[in-house]
């Protein structure tokens, strides 16, 4: 099946009229309106769950809240206060709380964070430690008259959760919470994620272009990866498994030659655009053409795919989805759980799995709604386990009429020298 925007049984996204970078004469990606769209978002989500204030650290959640990044050199180095009727307060690393005020004016309440660094002071100090964490956030919530309000809680270690419950009336678990906020994406993010996925197209592009015989799977990654540079992402992955390792998806980078003759596939999963990341996979021969029976595969694999992804309409359920993906005992194995990320459709944005899900393993036990607004990339393979297999992923929108595909690259196998 040679699939192109013009006979593609999936409608495509429309090309973006700009590229990255900003200017006066043209509307493009607005980082402030960005950041206002989510904020209202999250605030939204909070009020329809009966929450008034959400506690939140990791790097996506915090960023979702209030477009800053931070330290992650260890987890819960900073986090965010984010209240549903008032500005959100941020506690921020040492250091980071001096410089980073005048660079983020749209944040105007700032504190020092309290961290006991994965634990290495030992219990006595991450216990006195975690007590002056809670008073700190309680002192806050007292502030803006919450104290006795639900404080949801998303991320934080057990140190962390031990010592809120001793000051706050009552905590539960948030990153549902963010999870449901975060699934809906607003016409911002939307942008964010074309624009990762033309960063993309761009990098198989030289991919196909730059990749021959010879070449390390590391140097055919690192074309990938300077093409994503120099076209504004703000982070750059690729990688490739050839020969032997391309048989099922397990290890990569082990800088292995491409030769003559081999089917390979790569992925430049976790390239970003203001956070938002793309996930995309495909497939590749190495000086021949594919045969018959690749062929054969990679159109199964398209038709298959295409499935799932038509049934993503709003109001739909994932469980319709899912029921395209082959049993796992068709496919030789025992359980759903050894398909886990390879036969499937997740949600992405700041992080790379977000919901809806789409597999056999939860959703047709558990499906979940489908909605406007959500972006999923859909992958799986085709071929003979253990022995040869193709890769591709798609990357859609769900919008009021339907999914539409936003990465544009051809999903047939690409012949290269």
């Amino acid at each position: 099946m040679i699939q192109d925007p013009f006979t593609s049984p999936i409608p495509y996204l429309p090309p973006l009229t700009f590229g990255p970078g900003s200017v006066d004469w043209q509307h493009r990606i607005d980082p402030a309106e960005l950041r206002r769209q989510r904020m209202d978002r999250a605030r939204a989500t909070l009020k329809e769950n009966g929450i008034t204030a959400i506690l939140a650290s990791g790097s996506e959640y915090c960023r979702y809240l209030t477009g800053l990044r931070g330290p992650e050199f260890a987890p819960d180095l900073w986090y965010v206060l984010f209240p549903a009727e008032s500005e959100p307060v941020v506690f921020a690393h040492a250091g980071y709380v001096v410089n980073t005020p005048p660079e983020a004016p749209w944040i105007r309440e700032w504190r020092v964070a309290r961290s006991w660094l994965r634990g290495i002071p030992g219990k006595a100090a991450c216990t006195f430690e975690a007590t002056e964490f809670a008073k700190d956030v309680q002192n806050e919530l007292e502030k803006l008259h919450l104290s006795d309000e639900t404080l949801a809680v998303a991320g934080f270690d057990s140190y962390a959760w031990a010592a809120l419950g001793e000051v706050c009336s009552r905590i539960v678990r948030g990153e549902e919470i963010m999870q449901e906020a975060m699934a809906i994406k607003t016409s911002e993010e939307v942008a964010c994620l074309r624009m990762a996925g033309a960063i993309t197209d761009r990098m198989w592009s030289a991919i196909a272009r730059g990749m021959h015989a010879g070449m390390t799977d590391s140097e055919v990654a690192a074309v990938g990866r300077s093409a994503a540079s120099s076209a504004g992402a703000d982070r750059a992955v690729a990688g490739f498994r050839s020969g032997p390792l391309a048989y099922e998806r397990g290890i990569k980078g082990t800088n292995l030659f491409i030769t003559p003759g081999d089917l390979l596939f790569g992925n430049v999963c976790g390239t970003s655009y203001l956070g938002y990341n793309a996930c995309s996979y495909r497939t590749f021969t190495v000086g021949r053409e594919a045969t018959k029976d690749e062929k054969g595969w990679m159109e199964e694999l398209q038709g298959r795919l295409l499935g799932v992804i038509g049934e993503l309409v709003p109001g739909g359920e994932t469980s319709s989805a899912a029921r395209h993906f082959p049993d796992a005992k068709e496919l030789g194995y025992e359980k759903e759980a050894e398909l886990l990320t390879i036969e499937i459709g997740h949600g992405i944005g700041l992080h790379q799995y977000e919901q809806p899900v789409v597999n056999r393993q939860w959703s047709l036990d558990f499906p979940q709604e489908v909605k406007e607004g959500m972006a999923v990339a859909v992958e799986g393979r085709a071929g003979i386990p253990g022995k040869s297999t193709v890769r591709i992923e798609y990357m859609v929108i769900v919008t009021k009429e339907g999914p539409m595909l936003i990465d544009r690259y051809p999903t047939e196998i690409i012949q290269v020298s």
